[in-house]
């Protein structure tokens, strides 16, 4: 009798299997197709585990050729380098099959359902061995579990090692004082890949250079190898509680937002607190209450019923996955978890297309969970997309936060700082210990996170006194007059003439300047005012005040520049302003704007705002760069004006 096995079978291991425990095919002749060596050799050289798998099983061949249990032959040719290429349209499993092909009689195995069919339509005796079902011995790496180990670390020449406990107290234990050896987690992990192949509950989650990652039932195995590690290393973890969101503290209050229409929520904390349990028991709960529930998930790690549907990154894309969601249109998404910048703009985008989405971060505490989403998705977007922030700590609910967006002066802004601006700012609520923790609010172009109450070492811990709810304060008319100001200030640097600003809503303004302001206004294809909406996160658009009725142009007259007196440099040069230099510094001589706020001009455009001291002086280091530019200008005889804040 005469076999041919292609690559699934020698993988899957199960031509020994069958030789060794029925004898049905002892005395047999086994031919290995050529395009089988190279196909598991260029796997073995990708740090892919299936391709030592494979080489394995050809060695246990050889060794019952040797014993003259089979016979052993290699047949075909290799592929070229142009066929590996088109591997995936099928070019080597055609060499495979020509080996059978030509050996008439031959019986052509494979685990392969395309193969299967695509050998019989070629009329070839095909034994097709479909995945193993129903009961399986335990695995060898089942030995080093009990019921309080969460999880086991095997590396070689190293003693293995167990985390044992739970979330919220865990010890490491050595369970053995043998080191294990190279050779034994190759079994084990041959063992393990043989057994996700097999196992309806099984698949093979990651597989890269040096890195396998497995899933059988509820336990996650990762087996790395070189040169991805130093060595080769199983690390195998599994939950051991099943709990419902009602088991949690404060559930009541995450089960009434998700159900009263909150529809953007984040589970934070740190690694191995608790995050993927929680997010389970959401989507359990969610799904009994007859909701549409989907998971996104690279490595799926989730553990959830038959019900929910979990989805990984389609063609390594999250995006792809996120296009696909879109079409099956769910009532909820649980976003497991947002690692990659392109996870964070899938989430948004999918939040803001209406969909309800429940995403899991690691994170500190809730600011650090804000920060990285905003550092990805920008400022003004968060209040569209989470709405609410729950953090986890040693297993259970820390802290539940409440986001609200505003435009007013941050109450972290001393009442005598005159000159802050109302803007927009997101205020984080502890719902627990119903109190304001945080400010979020854009300052001179950076994202500035503002701390009002730490509690206990972080944010994310709750506060257990019950202090009365800190009511915000209502939005009202001189919100929308601080804004005016605001712009009119950034506005007014670019411009010589008179600012009127028109607020059509609370995130939309038309500004009306004169004509010959408009140019510099708008800036270099529009980067002047496109980087005041960027600092302000108000919608801005500019018009010349020619296109106001005459009724309505503005009766406010320009700014004044301030008077100076005109002093020459050495060479004869002069423009106006009193401007002296020394060995260090460049001085600016305004004695008229004695301790006040200035911008400072070179000519129409803006070159930097500055304090002026109580003798009249702005100093500037000559090394400076604003000082070296303005050196510049004021010797090439360009004007050089000031105009108070």
């Amino acid at each position: 009798m005469k076999l041919v096995p292609d690559t699934s079978v020698v993988i899957d291991g199960r031509i020994t299997s069958m030789i060794k425990e029925s004898g049905e095919y002892k005395g047999a002749t086994i031919i290995v197709p050529e395009a089988v060596i190279a196909e598991l050799e260029a796997q073995a050289n990708q740090g892919r585990e299936i391709g030592f798998s494979g080489l394995t099983e050809l060695q246990e061949l050889s060794k019952l050729a040797e014993e003259e249990i089979i016979v052993l032959k290699y047949e075909g040719v290799r592929p070229s380098l142009d066929q590996v290429k088109l591997a995936s349209g099928g070019e080597i499993d055609a060499l495979i099959r020509k080996v059978a092909l030509d050996n008439e009689d031959a019986k052509f195995i494979t685990s392969d359902i395309v193969q299967s069919e695509v050998g019989k339509a070629k009329g070839l005796d095909v034994l097709y061995l479909k995945p193993q079902s129903g009961e399986f011995s335990p695995l060898s790496i089942d030995k080093y579990f009990d019921e309080n180990t969460l999880a086991v670390f095997l590396k070689e020449r190293a003693k293995p090692v167990a985390k044992k406990g739970s979330l919220k107290e865990s010890t490491l234990e050595i369970l053995s004082e043998d080191p294990v050896s190279e050779y034994e987690l190759r079994r084990i992990s041959l063992e393990i890949l043989e057994r996700a192949k097999r196992d309806p509950d099984g698949f093979i989650e990651l597989e890269k250079r040096g890195i396998t990652i497995v899933q059988i039932g509820s336990m996650r195995i990762s087996i790395a190898r070189k040169p991805f590690s130093d060595g080769m290393e199983i690390n195998a973890v599994r939950p051991i509680v099943d709990r419902k969101l009602s088991d949690y503290t404060h559930s009541d209050i995450i089960s009434k937002r998700l159900l009263d229409g909150r529809q953007g929520m984040l589970i934070v904390g740190m690694p191995g607190t608790g995050k993927t349990t929680l997010a389970q028991s959401v989507a359990i709960f969610l799904s009994d209450k007859e909701y549409s529930v989907k998971t996104m998930e690279a490595p799926r790690d989730i553990q959830v019923p038959d019900e929910i549907t979990q989805y990984t990154a389609l063609d390594g894309s999250m995006e792809n996955t996120g296009e696909v969601m879109l079409l099956i249109r769910p009532d909820y998404v649980i976003f497991d978890e947002l690692r990659k910048s392109d996870d964070f703009s899938v989430f948004a985008d999918m939040r803001l297309a209406g969909i309800n989405m429940v995403g899991i971060l690691h994170a500190d505490d809730v600011e650090d969970a804000l920060q990285r989403v905003i550092s990805r998705t920008g400022f003004g977007v968060i209040p569209q997309i989470i709405d609410t922030v729950v953090c986890v700590n040693e297993g259970d609910v820390a802290g539940i936060y409440d986001l609200k967006f505003e435009i007013k002066v941050p109450d972290a802004i001393p009442d005598d700082e005159e000159e802050f601006m109302a803007r927009p700012v997101i205020s984080v609520r502890n719902i627990i210990s119903k109190k304001n923790v945080s400010e979020i609010f854009l300052y001179e172009g950076e994202t500035i996170f503002f701390s009002a109450e730490k509690e206990s070492g972080h944010i994310c811990t709750e506060d257990e006194s019950e202090a009365p709810e800190t009511e915000l304060p209502p939005e009202e008319d001189i919100s929308i007059k601080l804004v005016e100001r605001e712009i009119q200030r950034e506005i007014g640097r670019f411009t010589e003439g008179a600012v009127d600003v028109r607020m059509q809503n609370d995130s939309k303004a038309i500004v009306y300047i004169d004509d010959r302001d408009v140019p510099a206004a708008i800036g270099k294809g529009g980067k002047n005012v496109a980087a005041i909406v960027n600092k302000l996160s108000i919608g801005i658009d500019i018009k010349p005040k020619s296109e106001l009725p005459s009724k309505e142009v503005s009766e406010e007259k320009e700014k004044p520049t301030v008077p100076v007196q005109k002093t020459p440099d050495k060479n004869g040069k002069g423009n106006g302003l009193d401007i002296r230099f020394d060995k260090k510094y460049l001085i600016i001589h305004t004695p008229e704007n004695s301790e006040k706020i200035v911008d400072v001009f070179g000519g129409r455009e803006y070159l930097f705002t500055a304090t002026v001291n109580e003798e009249g002086d702005i100093h500037m280091s000559k090394n400076n760069s604003i000082a070296q530019e303005m050196i510049r200008r004021y010797n090439e005889g360009e004007e050089i004006r000031l105009r108070p804040v």
